[in-house]
């Protein structure tokens, strides 16, 4: 009776600790985030006030970070903001080296920024990658036509955009029209799935053209 009760009393215990567990994680998890982020902003300013002040006050560099970041919308968010950046941006590209590293970055941001989703990517897809019978979630980025110089026909295949890591890293390929799977999932809820590890993915997904 004794051995009885005191495996149910483990049992119950580890059940408890487990659940308390897989609650706890996530919250960690986002405070250690939350306090990785803001020590390396306040990190990035600490020895521009630290020159200044003589000494350092935490959280000085992040606050001042914020600020700086709100001005730039203020700024970019009005015509004659707006044909400063581009003004800055024209220049930029003039330079070999940093027009390919901004261009590339910009493009990238563009790609998953809310405003853009609707150029951006069209559609959130499924497709056999990378080997037979593996199957990916991509998102549908564009559209090409090859035509064949000897035959005279014509090829359409669909840009996807695989992400491989996370979110902001991944590979291009390309599909036949056939070949890719289009869902009724929004571009919102498919960067969810991939952020989520896949846990966020509903039980049922409907194919939409």
């Amino acid at each position: 009776m004794s051995s009885k009760r005191t495996f149910s009393i483990r049992a119950t215990f580890k059940r408890r600790f487990l659940a308390g567990l897989l609650v706890s994680i996530p919250a960690i998890a986002t405070f250690l985030i939350i306090g990785w982020f803001f020590d390396f902003i306040d990190g990035l300013l600490k020895p521009f006030f630290y020159k200044i002040l003589g000494y350092h006050v935490k959280g000085l560099g992040f606050i001042s970070a914020i600020i700086l970041i709100f001005i730039i919308g203020i700024i970019a968010t009005n015509v004659i903001g707006r044909k400063i950046i581009e003004f800055l941006e024209k220049i930029l590209l003039k330079i070999p080296l940093l027009k390919g590293i901004y261009t590339s970055i910009k493009q990238l941001v563009d790609a998953f920024s809310p405003e853009r989703h609707g150029s951006a990517f069209k559609k959130f897809v499924i497709v056999e990658y990378p080997k037979s019978g593996v199957y990916a979630f991509g998102f549908l980025t564009k559209e090409h036509t090859i035509k064949s110089e000897k035959g005279g026909g014509e090829t359409f295949l669909r840009a996807v955009y695989i992400p491989t890591n996370l979110l902001y890293f991944g590979e291009i390929a390309l599909f036949r029209d056939e070949e890719v799977l289009y869902t009724d999932i929004p571009i919102d809820e498919g960067i969810k799935i991939i952020l989520s590890g896949g846990i966020a993915t509903p039980a049922r997904i409907s194919e939409s053209k």
